[in-house]
């Protein structure tokens, strides 16, 4: 009985956590204050609060549960995401990150004989794009200021390839996305483990599929003819290398890593450090190509500004998801959806279902993938204990569901900004990408559910 009421009363407040939502409502302060709600609730059916170190009253409690989530999320997930958005912001300040779209794009112009297959090859090229550029919104802008025009010259309408852009964001993946830390965090394991071992293998097959999806879509809806468009400024000249500076922390990750290097000389490197020794050495070459010392301290002065706005955007958000998802254990969630699928017959199988639903839905309703992913995120643990079965089966659909329902919603940032440049309307580019990513979500759990079964 005390189940059923802890059950009903979560239903309700996440219901009403998710309209809000909707609503635009600042999301760190909703679930931070559902968190609060839960456990409060908890509490009075009963349940002791699992702080570490109780103050002496359970009503202190609450806020020393906050104060633990911020001491172990700052000191570890927190940090790391703070650097990576720092040494992002550095590369966006001395142009690197444009140099690097300008350069992989290139090969599109060549195809455009072929409109429809040069269309689909931005999708792969995209997606390695944004292991580079973890921000989805800044990935689609910079694409529609290089690749939207020459898709519009080769004969895709706005709409397709504001679309195609958009989807090049569907998988939220690689060593410097805050998706993936928090995975991996939550997974035990390094980030460069984590994506090239699981992440690249899943989201690279499905990507084919999305990739002939789109292909047919373009055949069916367009007809391709060649168009004029408005000719576009030409981009400042930076010097060549200046694209390869982005990839600069990836390639130390992968080379330094214990994925490829074993035995007590392996010399192995964290996300961390390897992106401030790009950092430095982007800073030297930056300091070579011309720069002035006052350009390199105002470089500088842009990554702190990029850590503080990750702190304000990202790590707070994962310490009020996982206060969130703290309520929700607290008051039986996982022990109701256990009984749920075992009277359902369903299984392991049928978990997988439930959650890769529920966070692609949410991932739609929030349009953000990370909001939905650090609150549901947590809960896997859980379950996968409570199941007898790798926490991994269920964490990296889950991951990469949350990123695709943000490709098919029509709130979320990269659509919106891009649909606006583009002069498109976001919900169109919703219905566009919906298919794709419907087919790639059962193709997903499809494939997972063989290693569950």
């Amino acid at each position: 009985m005390m189940l059923a009421a802890g059950l009903i009363f979560a239903a309700v407040v996440t219901a009403f956590v998710a309209w809000k939502l909707i609503q635009g409502h600042h999301p760190q302060l909703i679930l931070l204050a559902a968190g609060l709600v839960f456990l409060i609730a908890s509490w009075a059916l009963g349940n002791p609060l699992e702080a570490t170190d109780s103050t002496g009253w359970r009503g202190f409690d609450l806020f020393d549960l906050i104060v633990q989530s911020m001491r172990s999320k700052l000191g570890g997930i927190g940090t790391m995401i703070m650097v990576i958005a720092g040494f992002v912001a550095y590369m966006d300040y001395m142009g690197a990150t444009k140099a690097m779209v300008q350069a992989a794009m290139r090969p599109i112009d060549f195809l455009r004989g072929i409109p429809h297959l040069a269309a689909i090859m931005v999708l792969p090229l995209g997606q390695l794009l944004s292991l580079c550029v973890p921000s989805a919104a800044g990935l689609g802008l910079l694409m529609i200021a290089s690749v939207h025009p020459i898709l519009l010259r080769i004969g895709i309408s706005p709409l397709a390839s504001v679309s195609i852009i958009t989807l090049c964001t569907c998988f939220d993946m690689g060593p410097a996305s805050a998706n993936t830390a928090r995975a991996a965090d939550l997974l035990g394991m390094g980030n460069v483990t984590y994506f090239l071992g699981h992440q690249a293998p899943l989201a690279g097959s499905i990507t084919l599929v999305v990739m002939a999806v789109v292909f047919f879509q373009l055949r069916r809806l367009e007809p391709a003819q060649s168009k004029a468009v408005p000719k576009v400024d030409e981009p400042e000249k930076r010097p060549f290398y200046f694209a390869f500076l982005p990839v600069l922390p990836l390639i130390l990750l992968m080379t330094f890593s214990s994925f490829f290097q074993t035995g007590p000389s392996a010399v192995i490197l964290d996300t961390s450090t390897a992106m401030l020794i790009s950092l430095a050495l982007s800073m030297l070459l930056h300091w070579v190509s011309g720069a002035k010392a006052k350009e390199i301290e105002g470089g500088l002065k842009e990554c702190w500004k990029g850590m503080g706005r990750a702190f304000s955007q990202v790590v707070t958000l994962i310490i009020a998801a996982d206060l969130f998802a703290k309520g929700l254990i607290e008051l039986g969630l996982i022990e109701g959806l256990l009984v749920l699928v075992d009277g359902l017959g369903w299984g392991a199988l049928g978990i997988l279902v439930i959650f890769v639903a529920l966070i692609f839905f949410a991932s739609i309703l929030m349009g953000s993938g990370n909001a939905s992913f650090f609150a549901f995120g947590p809960l896997v643990s859980k379950v996968a204990e409570s199941m007898s079965i790798p926490g991994i089966r269920l964490l990296l659909p889950m991951q990469l569901a949350s990123s695709m329902g943000r490709a098919a919603s029509p709130i979320s940032g990269v659509v919106i900004a891009t649909s606006g440049i583009a002069g498109v309307n976001p919900l169109d580019v919703a219905r566009r990408n919906a298919l794709p990513m419907a087919i790639a979500l059962i193709l997903m759990v499809l494939t997972e559910s063989y290693s569950l079964i």
